[in-house]
C-alpha cells in the first residue's frame, strides 16, 4: 500500500531520502524553505514541493499533514525537527515521526518521536527505512545501484499466496530468502501474506516489484 510522507527539509538528506522513497512509488511531499532550492525540487519532478517554514501549523496543514501516514523532519537543525515532530502529532496524533539528529542518541528522543536517524553515519538510505517504516527495508552496506531489500508481502497483493514460479518478475529481480530466512528460495517458494523476503531488484523495476509484492 503507498503510503503518504511529509518530508520537512529538501536538502542533501531530504532530497536524496525523497528520491528513494519516490522510486517505491511512495507519496512524497517536501517542504521547504530556501526558494533556489525549491525550483531545484520541482524541476527534479521527485516529489511536491511546498516553499515555507515546516514547524508552521498552518505550512504542515497546507502539505496535508492530517492525512499523511509519516512525518521525516531531516533539516540540518536537531532542535528544530523535534519540534516539527511535536507539532505534527498534536495536529494528527496517530502519525509516524522520524526527526534527524545530529549525534548518537543512544534513546534520549525515544520519548517524543516514533524514530531517530543520524544519516552523516548511515545515509541517505537508512533515512528512507525509518521513515518507510518496516514493510521496505534497504541493506544499507550495499553499494551500487542494484538495491537489496527485505519486503513484506501484503495480503491481496498480486504475488500474494503464490509461488514465485508463478509470479511475472520483470527480468532484473531476484527473490533471495523464503519466509523464514533460513533458506535461499527456490521456485516453489510461496510468497506468503505479511511474511518478509530479501530481494535483489535493479533501480528500473524497483516500482513494479513493489506492486507485485505490496499491491
Amino acid at each position: 500500500m503507498t503510503q503518504d510522507i511529509i518530508i520537512a527539509g529538501g536538502g542533501r538528506v531530504g532530497f536524496q531520502t525523497a528520491e528513494l522513497l519516490a522510486a517505491r512509488d511512495e507519496d512524497v511531499t517536501i517542504i521547504e524553505q530556501d526558494d533556489t532550492r525549491v525550483s531545484e525540487i520541482a524541476d527534479a519532478w521527485i516529489a511536491t514541493v511546498i516553499q515555507g517554514d515546516a514547524s508552521d501549523p498552518d505550512i504542515l496543514e497546507q502539505a496535508g499533514i492530517e492525512d499523511a501516514d509519516t512525518v521525516a523532519a531531516l533539516t540540518e537543525l536537531t532542535g528544530l525537527n523535534l519540534a516539527i515532530c511535536l507539532l505534527a502529532t498534536q495536529i494528527a496524533d496517530e502519525i509516524r515521526t522520524v526527526a534527524r539528529v545530529d549525534r548518537e542518541t543512544d534513546g534520549a528522543y525515544d520519548r517524543f518521536v516514533d524514530s531517530v536517524v543520524y544519516p552523516e553515519a548511515a545515509g541517505a538510505r537508512a533515512a528512507a527505512n525509518k521513515t518507510a517504516g518496516e514493510d521496505v527495508q534497504s541493506l544499507t552496506a550495499v553499494t551500487g545501484d542494484v538495491e537489496i531489500l527485505e519486503i513484506r508481502v501484503a495480503e491481496g497483493a498480486p504475488a500474494a499466496g503464490r509461488t514465485l514460479a508463478d509470479v511475472a518478475f520483470p527480468a532484473g529481480t531476484l527473490v533471495i530468502s523464503g519466509e523464514d530466512g533460513n533458506r535461499i528460495s527456490k521456485p516453489d517458494t510461496k510468497l506468503t501474506p505479511g511474511s518478509q523476503y530479501v530481494v535483489a531488484v535493479e533501480p528500473g523495476v524497483v516500482d513494479e516489484v513493489l506492486k507485485l509484492m505490496r499491491g
